[in-house]
């Protein structure tokens, strides 16, 4: 099945403002991602930003660039916007990527767009990775996502589910959500007519009003060890490390 890849960047960010243009060994953030993403099975690769700056730096390392609304609240609103901008029909496929994933795998890419093609009745794919911690699965930043037997999800959570009822020895069975999305055109263009849920708000978490309204959400384990991303500054240095090795 063939895809198609759009990173949303935004130059606002709380804690790391001009994110995507931070230098990494020697090119901004966003260049290290699209050049990831083109390494993937992906048909077409594009950013979606509403900054002339990111833009700007875009064309000049020769990326497709495609310039948004400053109204959008969210990526999935960003690439609604794409999709529509592109004349993408409904059937197709469109990876989300975030702009803030230098490292990202780019088999991790080819395995939701081929998850969507392996699951036609879902409408969004996304992948997991397990958790083992105590720490990690306490962590509210760290998303849980509980499955039926067949990969689909059930409920996404900043709580540890599914509760251990019988005390933290048994915490076993947790998986950590990894925000990487293939969503059905189709979809995205309901999603962003949707009201925000009651789950979501109390979360703050966008797929719940997938969930809320019926979507079938695939789940797969990542077929590859999942690098972080870059949200703060101490994380900005570990990646910087990393590249510098």
């Amino acid at each position: 099945m063939s895809f198609v890849v759009v990173i949303p960047a935004r130059y606002q960010s709380s804690r790391l403002p001009g994110k995507p243009l931070l230098d990494i060994a020697g090119k901004p953030m966003i260049q290290h991602v699209v050049d990831r993403a083109h390494e993937s099975e992906a048909e077409a690769v594009y950013v979606a930003t509403d900054d002339e700056r990111i833009q700007e730096a875009c064309k000049q390392f020769g990326a497709e660039v495609i310039l948004t609304s400053k109204e959008h609240q969210s990526g999935t609103d960003r690439i609604e916007e794409v999709a529509r901008q592109l004349s993408l029909p409904d059937h197709a496929a469109v990876i989300n990527v975030q702009g803030d994933e230098p490292m990202i795998p780019p088999e991790a890419i080819n395995q939701v767009g081929h998850d969507l093609n392996t699951h036609p009745d879902a409408q969004i794919c996304t992948l997991f990775e397990d958790l083992e911690e105590r720490e990690d699965i306490l962590n509210p930043h760290n998303v849980k996502v509980v499955t039926d037997n067949e990969g689909y999800a059930l409920y996404f959570s900043r709580a540890p589910i599914p509760f251990p009822r019988s005390g933290e020895n048994e915490m076993k069975g947790y998986k950590r959500h990894i925000g990487i999305y293939g969503y059905r055109v189709k979809v995205l263009h309901d999603f962003v007519s949707w009201p925000h849920s009651s789950l979501e708000e109390s979360e703050q978490l966008e797929q719940l009003r997938a969930l809320s309204n019926n979507v079938k959400i695939h789940v797969q384990k990542a077929c590859t060890s999942m690098p972080a991303g870059v949200d703060t500054e101490e994380d900005l240095e570990k990646i910087r490390a990393l590249f510098a090795v």
